[in-house]
């Protein structure tokens, strides 16, 4: 076939064709959107919805906040009950009363999306709950401010990251309203003065700089 067209087309007009072609074949490569069929977005956990594709992040996202809700509330109305400190009582309180409110948004949202939640605390969070039910006095208050801040600070992560990244609308109005609670609650849990920072997990380390040797190379000027 290809025997023909160069006798047909000449040399250089045959040249040229192969490029054309070659130019074209690197478009199509190009241009195709990777997870582009819909076999593959389904392979990789995304779901299309009338609120925009909903991923697997999205999904672990309302799991999580349901999962919070599990464990903070009886523990924020525990903290009314057994601590005798002030701002203690008042953290609990606020802990118990906005996660009824996000518990209460996350299952209705789940159901709009046929998500399904957890329906126990997880394994940590129940041992979590153990152990402040084995203390009382400044031991129980401490530990109480203690792990609610370090939990609070490890699921900031993920709810920032979803509320940066999901393509969702009805995720991300949520993600920011749980944002707001998360940010709060950090706040709170500090302004009772029981934080030990030293022992919270540190900050993710920088990412490396960029490669500047382009940039470094001097320019040489030729003098006159």
């Amino acid at each position: 076939m290809f025997r023909k067209l160069r006798r047909r087309l000449g040399t250089g007009e045959f040249l040229l064709f192969g490029i054309f072609i070659a130019i074209a074949a690197v478009a199509v490569v190009v241009l195709t959107p990777p997870g582009g069929s819909s076999t593959s977005a389904t392979l990789q956990g995304w779901t299309q919805t009338p609120q925009g594709p909903l991923s697997p992040a999205d999904r672990d996202f309302l799991a999580k906040v349901r999962q919070a809700g599990l464990w903070e509330i009886p523990t924020g109305q525990q903290a009314q009950q057994r601590s005798g400190n002030k701002l203690v009582k008042e953290v609990g309180m606020h802990l118990m009363t906005d996660h009824l409110k996000l518990d209460e948004e996350v299952r209705d949202i789940a159901a709009r999306l046929n998500v399904v939640l957890p329906s126990q605390p997880n394994a940590d969070q129940q041992g979590w709950m153990a152990q402040l039910s084995g203390l009382s006095g400044t031991e129980y208050d401490r530990t109480f401010a203690q792990l609610l801040r370090q939990a609070h600070g490890k699921v900031f992560g993920v709810v920032a990251g979803v509320r940066a990244g999901t393509r969702n609308d009805l995720i991300r109005s949520f993600a920011q309203r749980a944002v707001n609670v998360v940010m709060k609650h950090m706040a709170l849990l500090e302004s009772t003065g029981l934080v030990d920072y030293s022992i919270l997990p540190e900050p993710p380390a920088p990412s490396p700089p960029p490669a500047t040797a382009a940039l470094d190379t001097p320019v040489r000027r030729e003098i006159s």
